[in-house]
């Protein structure tokens, strides 16, 4: 979510951090700032995007060699200019202290009490301040010492970088919950919540780990536990994409995310020849034969993408397999078999939920865990015994697309891969899978030539205010999928429903006025959502449907149906997402939405 960048050079860093907020505006704000040494402190922040920033920057002469700057997403406080970061504190008439902060500070209420009957001023509704107050109130000459010091008081989760007027050279980092990284430079060095915001600038990177604080300085860092023990971690050269936030032809980061989807598929599958063990680390095939179940852990797009591998799971590979929403998992007391794996999924591989789900699973006694990820350097690959990368590259809109499909790609090999060591999956099956997998990308390029005829649909769908959207099966999960992507982009309210489920309820809000749509593609169920289709029907409802050439569904009044070139049996679920993410991305484009930076919402969610 938020977004951090800081700098300690013997060069005007203001290019360096605006550079970085640019990099990291994909993962979603609604105001940013920035804040150098100056001959003391001066900040420009908006709410408007940063290239706003930029200008105000501009104007102003704006320079300095010791900065920090920041993109925000509310939690405490609306969008507004007083909320943004970087907060300040001041000592008499100076400003004294200028601190950001990613995450959330349960007991800020208790440490704003106590600072405001100490005299200090709050001038925003934010968290964060309170963090700037108590610094500045514990200030004792060394901000290092300081800031040990500060974190100890803090409940909740966050990654901070803080500098002070009368330490010119000299940036300090904490992280507890939320990623922090540090850049290594040539006489001169970097913080940042994400490598990409460093990339063209460092790719020598740390990643801290929890409880960390950081002391940045010109010609060293130096990196402490949170026992306040100096500590080495090791730097790694680490490629940020520097080049793939281009668009190229494209009009939006979603629509040329959607169309990269056949190439992440391929660099997905990259090496697999078959379904070995090894595929997802060095002891795999020991974890695999000692566990009898799997737990999956996830939220949003990741969550359905776990709840489709739970059919695969349960129907090929015969093993029990739970799927739940990280944030709900993490406050309950479930019934724990230690034998199950726990795999975790997610795009970053920083949702703070499912991080926290992760440890949780830990705490209650299991022993395996899988992160399916796409970013290997990771804080869940980190912590996960196994992985699986999936190579989707760098996904910049908000809106989950090729991420969602490399994941279930990468659960489609786990599932073949367990059910080989099951004795559940013969060498002629095995070959037909490899088969079908290796035919994948140019699958999904035939599919993606459907856009025009989805255009025409979405032109309709731009003048309505809901949607249902029809799945079963294996499908429902990717209903699912498509009302949340129409919901995220276009701000159509839509929901979704296993067709068998359209009678207990959902048909009273079936009108002319309600399109539904529907994934039908021909699978054993077919006849069943056929009968579920007239449901909708009957009721004068009007029928949008995602249909497989063969499955002899036809298009007459009320009924709309667009064709996928073949059934692709049970990875159609692959197949029958894209031509959902192309109506939410067509109708939001016919509404004149921001596509790629949906209000409200941020690309990687790294507070609860």
């Amino acid at each position: 979510m938020c977004g951090i960048v800081g700098a300690v050079a013997q060069r005007n860093i203001v290019p360096i951090l605006l550079e970085g907020l640019k990099r990291l505006e994909y993962r979603g704000y609604d105001s940013c700032g920035v804040a150098v040494h100056q001959n003391g402190l001066k900040r420009a922040r908006s709410v408007a995007r940063v290239a706003e920033l930029q200008s105000q920057v501009a104007e102003t002469g704006f320079a300095g060699m010791t900065g920090i700057a920041h993109t925000r997403w509310a939690t405490h406080g609306a969008p507004a200019t007083n909320n943004a970061h970087p907060h300040f504190s001041s000592r008499g008439s100076e400003q004294f202290i200028a601190l950001v902060h990613n995450g959330i500070i349960e007991n800020y209420e208790e440490i704003r009490t106590e600072l405001k009957a100490l005299g200090y001023v709050f001038e925003s509704q934010t968290d964060t301040e309170a963090i700037a107050h108590l610094v500045n109130h514990t200030y004792d000459g060394d901000l290092l010492s300081t800031v040990q010091k500060v974190v100890k008081r803090l409940t909740g989760a966050f990654a901070i970088g803080v500098f002070c007027k009368d330490e010119p050279q000299r940036v300090i980092g904490a992280r507890l919950g939320c990623p922090l990284i540090v850049g290594l430079g040539d006489g001169e060095n970097f913080l940042a919540s994400d490598a990409m915001a460093l990339a063209g600038t460092t790719d020598q990177i740390i990643y801290l780990e929890e409880g960390d604080v950081v002391d940045v300085q010109l010609d060293a860092v130096r990196i402490f536990d949170r026992n306040d023990v100096a500590v080495e971690r090791k730097a790694q050269t680490v490629n940020a994409y520097s080049g793939a936030i281009e668009l190229g032809p494209y009009r939006h980061y979603m629509q040329k995310e959607i169309f990269e989807q056949p190439r992440a598929i391929t660099d997905t599958l990259q090496g697999v020849l078959g379904f070995t063990p090894d595929l997802f680390g060095a002891n795999a095939e020991e974890v695999f034969r000692d566990i009898d179940a799997i737990q999956i852990l996830a939220c949003g797009t990741s969550y359905y993408s776990g709840m489709t591998a739970r059919y695969w799971l349960e129907t090929i590979a015969g093993i029990p397999t739970n799927v739940e929403i990280a944030s709900e998992y993490r406050y309950r007391r479930p019934a724990v078999n230690p034998r199950a794996l726990v795999v975790v999924i997610s795009q970053s591989g920083e949702t703070a939920d499912t991080l926290a789900a992760l440890k949780y699973a830990k705490e209650l006694g299991h022993k395996h865990s899988l992160a399916i990820c796409n970013v290997g350097t990771s804080a869940m690959v980190r912590e996960t015994e196994l992985a699986y990368l999936t190579r989707a590259g760098a996904e910049i809109g908000v809106a989950s697309t090729k991420a969602f499909s490399t994941q279930l790609a990468a659960l489609f090999l786990l599932t073949l891969t367990l059910a080989k060591l099951r004795d559940r999956l013969t060498p002629e099956q095995e070959h037909d899978h490899l088969k079908n997998l290796r035919h994948l990308p140019a699958a999904l390029q035939s599919v993606l030539a459907l856009e025009p005829q989805i255009i025409a649909w979405a032109d309709a769908f731009a003048r309505k205010e809901h949607a249902l959207f029809l799945g079963r099966g294996l499908h429902y999960p990717i209903a699912l999928e498509g009302a949340l992507k129409l919901k995220e982009i276009s701000y159509i309210h839509a929901e979704a429903y296993p067709a068998g489920e359209l009678k207990h309820g959902p048909l009273a809000l079936v009108t002319e006025d309600m399109p539904v749509v529907t994934v039908a593609p021909n699978d054993t169920l077919i006849e069943k959502l056929k009968s579920n289709m007239q449901e909708v029907r009957a009721r004068g409802g009007q029928l949008y449907v995602f249909a497989d050439a063969d499955s002899h569904i036809a298009s007459s009044e009320g009924i709309h149906v667009i064709r996928l070139p073949e059934h692709y049996g049970v990875l159609s679920p692959i197949l029958h997402v894209v031509p959902l993410q192309l109506l939410a991305y067509h109708t939001a484009l016919a509404r004149g939405t921001d596509v790629d930076k949906p209000r409200n919402l941020a690309k990687s969610v790294t507070v609860e």
